[in-house]
């Protein structure tokens, strides 16, 4: 690959990713904050992902694999949402806002797919290629959180600017992405079929019990990994921690870390202990959140900050793997978008839904909240899932 197009696809990513970072992470505090949003409502706007990630595939499997260039409809896609974030940053009240939230994550959910697409097709050989380009979004989403931290939107009350940023780096995606190598659509003038798009062929590997199992607990496990990306940056900026996004941007500096031993790992445990660590990772990551604080406990909620390279290198990465060795080359891509609906689709979106109604649940009498018995209930589900994981699924090392 050409050193001007390994350039292209690693801004491509870092803007990406860097759009999605930039407001995500804080969303539910300018929610809570700003507008006044109720836990549950809070649980619904990010549950605009799940929604994304069920109506993604219909729109890359019946449009942008079939007639359209990817880089077309990845510009198309970005220059929209960027006037739709503009109009977030304005927005009176959730009754406004949650509408327009939810049509930018449906077009935004699919631009993922599409950014990996573009890259796929300029590379001779992905697997060597591709993670250097990639490691350039997990780098985005780093930036635009120390950005805010730097900022101190958070304290200042001014993250109505995150949305504005995102749409500001949207509108410079949307239009360089028109400059992007050209992708043609890979499925013209075939076919597609529903059960194509879902992955649902591969439901025959559910007849696997091992895979049952591992599919169920991904699902199961997607509820406490919703509690966090809903309210983790709400607890801490209710609790006084400064800059609280750029603290949480050490998280993702964890997974590119962790991203890197996990060959090693990979070896010397095998695919079952890889995600009991994986899990009981988020047990852990919740009772030091639930027991911390701002003050002699800071270290506990740094140390669960920290624990995210582990709780999704070592489930969500490792179960990628597992089942993609366990599909083998006919249903390799259907297993993996079947995952993919499960956890981030239907997983995800019972998560967000439950999340915000044990935050609503934990108000005290002074409109905060008790972090305590808010964080102590994904503790529980995850260990429960952890639990019958290890005792449910076989030990087979020689698989991964």
């Amino acid at each position: 690959m050409k050193s001007s197009i390994r350039i292209q696809l690693s801004v491509m990513m870092f803007l990406e990713f860097f759009i999605w970072g930039a407001w995500f992470v804080t969303m539910g505090t300018f929610l809570a904050n700003n507008l006044k949003a109720s836990g549950a409502e809070i649980g619904l706007a990010y549950g605009t992902q799940s929604w994304g990630a069920i109506i993604a595939p219909f729109i890359i499997g019946l449009i942008a694999d079939r007639f359209f260039n990817a880089e077309k409809i990845l510009g198309i896609l970005h220059l929209i949402g960027a006037g739709l974030m503009w109009y977030l940053s304005t927005a009176p009240d959730f009754s406004q806002f949650f509408p327009i939230l939810l049509v930018y994550m449906i077009l935004y959910m699919p631009t993922l797919a599409l950014v990996n697409s573009i890259s796929f097709r300029q590379m001779a050989n992905p697997e060597k290629e591709f993670p250097a380009v990639r490691v350039l979004g997990t780098i985005g989403w780093i930036v635009a959180g120390l950005i805010i931290g730097w900022l101190a939107w958070e304290q200042s009350g001014s993250l109505h600017l995150t949305f504005k940023m995102t749409a500001i780096a949207a509108a410079l995606l949307g239009i360089m992405s028109f400059t992007l190598p050209k992708t043609p659509p890979p499925k013209a003038g075939m076919n597609v079929t529903i059960s194509d798009i879902l992955g649902l062929d591969a439901l025959a590997m559910l007849k696997n019990k091992n895979f049952l199992i591992f599919f169920l607990a991904s699902v199961a496990v997607c509820i406490p990994l919703a509690f966090y990306y809903s309210f983790a940056n709400v607890f801490l900026n209710e609790i006084k921690v400064n800059a609280a996004a750029s603290i949480m941007s050490t998280g993702q500096m964890s997974e590119v870390a962790f991203m890197l031993i996990m060959p090693y790992m990979f070896v010397r445990l095998g695919v079952k202990k890889m995600l009991l660590i994986g899990m009981a990772a988020w047990v852990l990551r919740y009772v030091l959140f639930a027991t911390g604080d701002a003050g002699a406990g800071y270290w506990m909620l740094i140390l669960g900050i920290l624990l995210h390279g582990v709780c999704y290198d070592f489930f969500f990465v490792t179960g990628q793997i597992y089942t993609d060795n366990l599909a083998g080359e006919k249903f390799k891509s259907a297993a993996q978008g079947l995952i993919t609906l499960a956890t981030y689709g239907v997983g995800m979106l019972i998560g967000f839904y439950i999340s915000g109604l044990v935050a609503d649940a934990n108000v005290t009498g002074d409109n905060l909240h008790n972090w305590n018995g808010i964080w102590l209930v994904p503790a529980g589900i995850a260990g429960a899932v952890l639990l019958l994981f290890a005792l449910m699924f076989g030990d087979n090392k020689k698989s991964a």
